[in-house]
């Protein structure tokens, strides 16, 4: 009974009939130029969001690169991890960096043969922001370093440990030598 109305309610409307004066198309030259100034725009926007991840990834690489050299040489992750200290994937990484782009924390993880872990670390940029900084590799300065370690123990339980890692470990204190010629006196 459905189908029988619905082609008799289509009947009812009058043919609509629509006069080429009515609606006029928009002018060729307005609309040819929206459209290169949209095409100009989403370019633009493209262009500057590709250069930051770039800039962000080339100190992603500075920074954990030179991560990955002091903690190669550090005897007690090599103790703790074993060797060779491989770096994680950069997906799993993190990074922070300032507004202008001088100082940055990064995050990563790295795993040897006994264990695996994150290093954290914070840096700042040696040299100053300047338009020649940009076609050459940055310098970036390791201020602080940390690994948080899991090397399993036995089947059942895993350590757990926080790590300092420092490059320039201060000399022992040299043993008092007594004066020759006696003491200098107050």
């Amino acid at each position: 009974m459905l189908v029988r109305k619905v082609p008799t309610q289509l009947k009812i409307f009058p043919k609509l009939q629509f006069s080429s004066t009515t609606v006029q198309p928009m002018d060729d030259n307005k609309s040819s130029f929206i459209r290169k100034g949209l095409s100009f725009l989403l370019i633009t926007v493209t262009g500057g969001v590709a250069l930051s991840v770039l800039d962000d990834l080339a100190i992603y690489h500075a920074c954990s690169s030179k991560a990955m050299e002091k903690a190669s040489n550090n005897q007690g992750l090599k103790d703790a991890l074993g060797e060779p200290i491989e770096k994680g994937p950069w997906y799993n990484a993190t990074l922070a960096v300032t507004h202008k782009r001088r100082s940055a924390s990064c995050t990563f993880p790295v795993s040897g043969p006994r264990g695996d872990g994150i290093l954290q670390l914070k840096a700042m940029k040696n040299e100053n922001n300047s338009w020649l900084s940009y076609l050459r590799p940055l310098d970036w300065e390791i201020l602080i370093m940390e690994a948080l370690l899991h090397v399993p123990e036995n089947e059942e339980k895993t350590r757990t440990f926080r790590m300092t890692i420092l490059d320039d470990l201060p000399s022992p204190p040299a043993a008092c030598i007594a004066c020759t010629n006696g003491c200098p006196k107050k």
